[in-house]
């Protein structure tokens, strides 16, 4: 028997079906939806509108941006000899909170897993490759994937193909934990490994 109207339970529905968020989540934010006043509501709802017929991939990185180059490569301060490969946004979201790291970024959108078949070509590497044979004066690749097996998986994939262009390839130090997620990791921590990275 369902315990509200069809209305409720509808939104109940799509709330669970966003990541990290439970049924008993999901009833309480709808609740919380029906109480906000109307132009709140609606405000939220333009937003989310507009960021999903706004958003695209940055030409350069493939971070997620509402402009055709994100911020960060379209900044000249920044160092753009220095490349670091990351899983996804959110990850580069997290090194940018370290405020340490200067280079440039670029999204792989996932990582090499055999087992849920995601191979090289399911993610963002050959546009990778792409920009390093495009681009002139890259001095470093950091290949900061995750510490977990698709992430290491990946990190030895790329090192292969970038070692005969003759650019320095390293690997974020093992101050991050092997199976944590970048996202997830306080700010010195990340900074610990990308501090001691290594040479692959």
């Amino acid at each position: 028997m369902d315990l509200y109207s069809g209305y409720i339970n509808k939104l109940i529905d799509e709330l669970a079906g966003l990541p990290g968020i439970g049924n008993k989540s999901a009833q309480r934010l709808a609740f919380h939806l029906i109480n906000l006043p109307e132009a709140r509501v609606q405000r939220l709802a333009k937003a989310m509108v507009e960021a999903k017929q706004n958003v695209r991939y940055c030409k350069d990185c493939f971070t997620l941006t509402d402009s055709e180059i994100c911020p960060i490569c379209a900044n000249d301060r920044r160092d753009h000899t220095t490349i670091m490969v990351v899983e996804n946004a959110r990850d580069l979201a997290a090194y940018e909170k370290t405020g340490k790291y200067t280079g440039v970024y670029h999204v792989l959108h996932g990582a090499i897993s055999p087992m849920l078949g995601i191979g090289p070509h399911d993610i963002k590497l050959k546009e990778l490759m792409e920009r390093l044979s495009g681009e002139q004066n890259i001095g470093e690749v950091i290949i900061a994937t995750n510490s977990s097996l698709e992430g290491e998986t990946t990190a030895m994939y790329i090192s292969k193909l970038i070692k005969p262009l003759g650019i320095k390839v390293t690997r974020i130090a093992s101050g991050v934990p092997v199976g944590g997620d970048l996202e997830n990791i306080d700010e010195v921590t990340l900074l610990r490994a990308l501090e001691g990275r290594v040479e692959l």
